[in-house]
């Protein structure tokens, strides 16, 4: 971590600014917080340009095709969007702020972040730089979570039912329907070089103490610390696999009931496909890589108040 050096974070700082939104994120808010955010942005004398999404991949090609990259980078949206905002930088110095207003926001809860526009703004004019360690997931960047086996069948009964925002009551009927006919899969997970095989209910790589508000993972995990954690959810029956995801729903999940493991990189493979999610998307089948990328990027968070 770091803090902002003299003169960092203010209007002063910031030569440029540049805001990409979802616009139909928040059931359409992401226009219109955009618009206040740029408004707040230029009266603290910082010029600012607003780009709207219209598709996937639209973030990246922005950032990626900006003759003049900009100091400052906010991302309005979901973690999709600020998946794309973090992949799509030149450098990942550039300091990178967050309004989230999308379905799970689950990087932004994990870095305590606001959902409203005047406290975003504070943030970003007088917030604390963090660096935080990104993923690489074959090749492409995700943010905090990988997960192979029913998990990703669970996102999958998500998206297929999907009728608005998903919220956290929506998971364990989607759960229990990816239950149904549901086999454990082998797998072999490397972990930097080691290799465990056996019979997994399912595994996930997480570098977040949780998956957003729905899944509690370890209170001791940090996104800064250089390591991914990765836990093995032992095959059991049905009832007992629901049973670890219900724990884990209700609080942390208990010492014992799951293996975890600490790494810097990981191959998960299969005799069979098993389908696996990326940050809460449907990413593809086994194989999967999953590696901490070369990188850390630097993320806007609240200032912490010392102790008198």
């Amino acid at each position: 971590m770091k803090d902002f050096l003299p003169g960092e974070g203010s209007g002063h700082g910031y030569r440029s600014a540049l805001i990409v939104a979802n616009p139909i994120s928040g059931r359409g808010l992401g226009r219109r917080a955009a618009e206040e955010l740029s408004t707040g942005l230029r009266q603290r004398g910082i010029p600012c340009e607003v780009h709207l999404t219209g598709g996937r991949g639209d973030a990246f090609e922005k950032l990626r095709t900006m003759e003049q990259p900009a100091d400052l980078v906010v991302a309005v949206g979901g973690d999709g969007t600020v998946r794309e905002v973090l992949d799509g930088l030149v450098d990942p110095s550039t300091h990178v702020g967050l309004l989230p207003i999308g379905t799970a926001n689950v990087l932004a809860t994990e870095l305590g972040l606001p959902r409203d526009v005047h406290h975003a703004l504070d943030i970003l004019i007088g917030g604390r730089a963090m660096e935080i360690d990104v993923l690489r997931v074959n090749g492409t960047l995700a943010t905090f979570v990988v997960g192979v086996g029913i998990d990703a069948l669970t996102v999958r009964e998500l998206e297929r039912r999907r009728r608005g925002p998903i919220r956290k009551s929506h998971y364990l009927p989607a759960a229990f329907r990816a239950l149904r006919g549901y086999r454990p899969p082998e797998l072999a997970v490397e972990l930097d070089g080691s290799v465990v095989e056996g019979t997994f209910g399912f595994v996930l790589v997480s570098n977040t103490t949780g998956y957003g508000a729905v899944l509690h993972l370890s209170p001791d995990a940090r996104m800064d610390d250089g390591e991914l954690e990765v836990y093995l959810f032992p095959k059991g029956t049905k009832r007992e696999l629901l049973g670890a995801f219900v724990r884990g729903v209700v609080g942390h999940l208990p010492a014992g009931a799951v293996r975890m493991e600490r790494a810097r990189s990981i191959r998960i493979r299969s005799r069979e496909e098993v389908p696996y999610q990326v940050d809460g998307d449907l990413g593809g089948v086994t194989p999967v890589e999953v590696a901490l990328a070369p990188n850390r990027y630097t993320v806007l968070v609240p200032r912490v108040e010392s102790s008198p």
